[in-house]
């Protein structure tokens, strides 16, 4: 009997488990596929979503290639929700709330039926973390294979991506586009399968996660309908058999070192607000504790050098272009700002993997920069703490808006508010806008602030107004922003007793957010702040609101 089946053995070998037996018999398995390692392929595939409505097939490339390599390979799926399409609505709240969904059904699939492996095909932002975190729990030998970026959109000459759609309200709303070529922009910003472009959330999560060493090199490059995304899905079948060879579980791979690689890529490539919550929730669940404070201390040493979409000019497939991630991993492990005896999912180390990749010639691209000529000297995440945010909060500072911002409030308890505040005139330059009531618990399920950002940008207003709130942003989010305010105005937190015309000062030097208003007139408006009843009564997200931490502890649901 192999040894690589030490978990599935238990149901596959063991006399008193003949009604098992029985049903792997009636899937068609043999006596000798029963004496086999089992490996769980886990899709996140769906139909209704660009991002997703690949990954069934990917899954069934994987399935194949787990199979010649003398593995059984058992294909499920889990659920997915676009983020792009829930935005701007009720069901956006869903969006976080479906990470720890998506890693409490893959550990459950997983532990209930005893695969010894594991891979899971992710297409969109919150596929990949709950991916990881399920793996985390698990520690059985595992990889994710990235569903893949999508192809820029075209219109009128000009690259779209996802975000086009949305500043495209904003310049509607601001009549500075007509009804024809907003619905040309809208129809052809999503051309075909894949995640969102930029260096948006589900990007900087599949960077991330090839940088911590849990996805094949080259994963987070490889574009959604590429032949080099085909090839990464059999290596898999590969990969996952040298894992249970050698036993090199997630616990073995996500160390706190390959954190720090993975945070440096995070910081490098000006990933989204939105990885803070993720790496901190997928460090939980091997056992590590990192905090906003570890990515604070990335951001003080590490400089930006790529020029990526939402704040930049290119897109992830430009990356794959030039060369794909390793190039850029390459560069930094020659520049010691990387760990090199990092194991990863190949069996080997991070300097193995890349020792026979070229080194990256900066006279002939412009997307990533040498160190010594950056785009920002300093990490774009900022953690901002002060009388709003006593638990932190988390800052995207490009440097392109500046570092400082002084302004009266313009208070909007929630999203919906603030659109109309837009359209009425309500909103003008020099305000900043608080959009409070949509933290993890006041929303539930703290969604992301994307169309209001975008029809703000959209509205000519980017460069004059900034914006706070206790709920998150999309990684496509671009301009003077704070969100995961800690604590969130549902807890009671001081974003809950700023009013209309308060001045708040925000500064990314000293990283301050304060409401500069006295203490005593903070406590008197708390003696009289009442917790408004919870938005969710019943079902996931009343269960979600009862459990989840907070932003500053990474939203997770099993402390």
């Amino acid at each position: 009997m192999s040894e690589l089946n030490k978990y599935s053995k238990t149901i596959t070998q063991d006399p008193t488990q003949p009604a098992a037996q029985a049903m792997f018999y009636g899937i068609g398995l043999t006596d000798v596929d029963l004496a086999k390692a089992q490996v769980g392929i886990a899709s996140m595939g769906w139909d209704g979503n660009t991002c997703n409505m690949h990954l069934n097939e990917l899954a069934a490339e994987i399935k194949k290639s787990v199979w010649a390599h003398d593995l059984v390979g058992l294909t499920f799926n889990t659920i997915g929700v676009s983020d792009g399409m829930s935005n701007g609505t009720d069901g956006m709240r869903y969006s976080l709330v479906s990470r720890d969904v998506i890693a409490d059904s893959i550990e459950t699939v997983c532990g209930a039926q005893y695969y010894d492996g594991l891979i899971t095909v992710p297409g969109c932002d919150k596929n990949m973390p709950g991916s990881i975190m399920a793996m985390g729990r698990l520690n059985r030998p595992s990889i994710m294979v990235y569903g893949g970026t999508i192809a820029p959109g075209h219109y009128k000459g000009e690259d779209l991506n996802i975000v086009s759609a949305f500043e495209a309200l904003g310049k509607k709303i601001a009549g500075q586009l007509d009804d024809a070529d907003f619905k040309g922009i809208v129809m052809n910003s999503c051309p075909s399968a894949g995640a969102c472009g930029g260096m948006y959330t589900a990007n900087t999560m599949s960077s991330a996660i090839e940088a911590l060493g849990m996805s094949l090199p080259y994963s987070s490059s490889n574009p959604a309908l590429s032949d080099d995304k085909k090839r990464e899905c059999v290596e898999a079948g590969k990969a996952i058999r040298l894992l249970l060879e050698k036993d090199i579980k997630p616990s073995d791979i996500m160390t706190k070192k390959a954190f720090e690689n993975a945070l440096t890529i995070i910081v490098t490539l000006g990933g989204s607000t939105n990885a803070v919550l993720h790496m901190i929730a997928m460090a939980h669940s091997v056992g590590l504790t990192l905090t906003q404070d570890d990515v604070q201390a990335t951001s003080d040493k590490v400089p930006v050098i790529a020029d990526f979409k939402p704040s930049g000019k290119y897109l992830m497939e430009d990356l794959h272009n030039i060369g794909g991630l390793p190039l850029v991993m390459k560069y930094l492990l020659s520049k010691g700002m990387i760990h090199g005896d990092c194991m990863t999912v190949t069996g080997k180390t991070v300097a193995e993997n890349l020792a026979s990749v070229p080194e990256i010639e900066f006279e002939k691209q412009q997307i990533i920069r040498p160190i010594e000529h950056p785009f920002k000297t300093s990490g774009h995440l900022q953690i901002l703490y002060g009388n709003i945010a006593e638990g932190g909060s988390v800052a995207k500072i490009s440097g392109k808006e500046g570092e400082k911002f002084v302004g009266p409030a313009r208070v909007f308890n929630g999203e919906k508010e603030l659109i109309h505040g837009i359209s009425s005139g309500k909103v003008q330059k020099g305000d900043v806008v608080v959009i409070r009531y949509v933290g993890p618990r006041g929303a539930p399920g703290m969604p992301e602030m994307l169309k209001p950002t975008s029809a703000i940008i959209g509205a000519g207003l980017g460069k004059d107004v900034a914006l706070i709130t206790d709920g998150r942003f999309s990684g496509g989010t671009h301009g003077f922003v704070v969100g995961h305010i800690t604590p969130e105005a549902f807890d009671g937190g001081t974003m809950a007793l700023i009013e209309d015309g308060d001045i708040i000062e925000l500064d990314a030097t000293l990283n301050k957010i304060n409401v500069m208003v006295e203490q005593t007139v903070l406590d008197e408006r708390k003696s009289n702040w009442k917790q408004p009843p919870l938005n969710a009564t019943k079902g996931i997200l009343y269960k979600y609101a009862k459990q989840v931490t907070t932003a500053a502890e990474g939203c997770i649901t099993d402390k």
